[in-house]
């Protein structure tokens, strides 16, 4: 490994997969960055009375370590005994909620119950779950947006889309409800009037495009934020060899008429947001699909991405740092 020298803050969009698991490879392996973690709130819903939070807190549990990574969402050593009550009750069973994640969501109500913003509830509960340093997780907005799809069945909230009908609906659009209204989230720029922060580099996580991503990219003037103050903007490719690791990205492309692989991804993304993105990441699996001089062209770099395990995420966390964000 190449000796680190003092770098820039680091700025991760993040869902809940490959995100989450990108976040806790940059902070367990680089305690030499500043991290800063926005968290897609698209999916928040209310679920028995509870504020959920899905992306945000399997960013959480990925940092403390609590993350269930065999099922890519939930906690370690989760029971299931108040789920198996609702379900006698006859009550709703169709989104799975363990007796250690309720607790987390009872904490966030009760304290959104006592005003206070979700920015500081996130760090509050992050904390007191074990995670230290100066690594940051916030929402990328106070506001309040709801990820909605249209299908072949008429329009659908996400998690009703997501896990109760797991996905199976043929997909048509999506929309983010109240994403005008919304704002890129204060504490967000009060972190970058910071000397610390006066040069940053900006990681788009291989989180789902339309469906983790789009929700904080679409918030008015965060892209605009982000690619205004950003010496680099880097998206890595939640495509490896025309498939997608986790969820239903290559679903949702196939049935807009897409391209499902790292190069329609990127011409998608290129064509939403035009100048946002400096480097493109694919996995190395997808090397083949450009010539050595149309890579360099598109401004491609290739690397091993999946982050199967610890060991190989932080790996490709030390090859983003020193390859991709290093000083020029």
């Amino acid at each position: 490994m190449k000796a680190r020298s003092a770098l820039r803050g680091v700025i991760l969009l993040s869902g809940g997969g490959g995100g989450a698991r990108l976040a806790a490879a940059l902070h367990q392996q680089r305690p030499d960055i500043a991290l800063a973690i926005l968290t897609n709130t698209g999916d928040d819903f209310q679920h028995l009375g509870l504020t959920i939070c899905p992306d945000t807190d399997s960013v959480i549990y990925a940092l403390t370590e609590q993350l269930d990574r065999a099922r890519g969402w939930g906690r370690l050593g989760e029971t299931w005994n108040t789920l198996s009550e609702i379900k006698q009750m006859d009550g709703p069973d169709w989104f799975q909620l363990g007796d250690r994640d309720l607790a987390l969501h009872l904490q966030r109500s009760a304290m959104l119950g006592e005003g206070r913003s979700m920015t500081d509830i996130t760090a509050t509960l992050a904390r007191r779950l074990g995670l230290s340093g100066t690594t940051l997780i916030m929402p990328a907005t106070e506001q309040s947006i709801c990820t909605r799809v249209l299908t072949d069945e008429g329009e659908m909230a996400f998690q009703q889309y997501f896990v109760a009908r797991r996905c199976e609906p043929r997909l048509m659009d999506v929309r983010y409800e109240g994403i005008e209204q919304a704002v890129p989230n204060q504490a967000l720029s009060e972190l970058l009037s910071l000397p610390a922060w006066h040069e940053f580099d900006v990681i788009v996580g291989p989180s789902n495009p339309f469906l983790s991503v789009a929700p904080i990219l679409e918030i008015p003037g965060m892209a605009s934020l982000l690619r205004e103050r950003a010496r680099r903007v880097i998206a890595i490719s939640p495509i490896v060899g025309g498939r997608a690791l986790k969820g239903p990205a290559a679903k949702i492309m196939t049935e807009l008429a897409m391209s499902v692989s790292a190069k329609g991804w990127t011409q998608w993304f290129d064509q939403r947001y035009p100048g946002l993105v400096d480097t493109w990441v694919w996995d190395k699996e997808d090397q083949a699909a450009l010539s050595e001089a149309e890579a360099s062209a598109c401004r491609v770099r290739f690397a091993q991405t999946i982050m199967a395990d610890p060991k190989p995420a932080g790996a490709f966390a030390d090859w983003l740092i020193e390859e991709c964000l290093g000083v020029d």
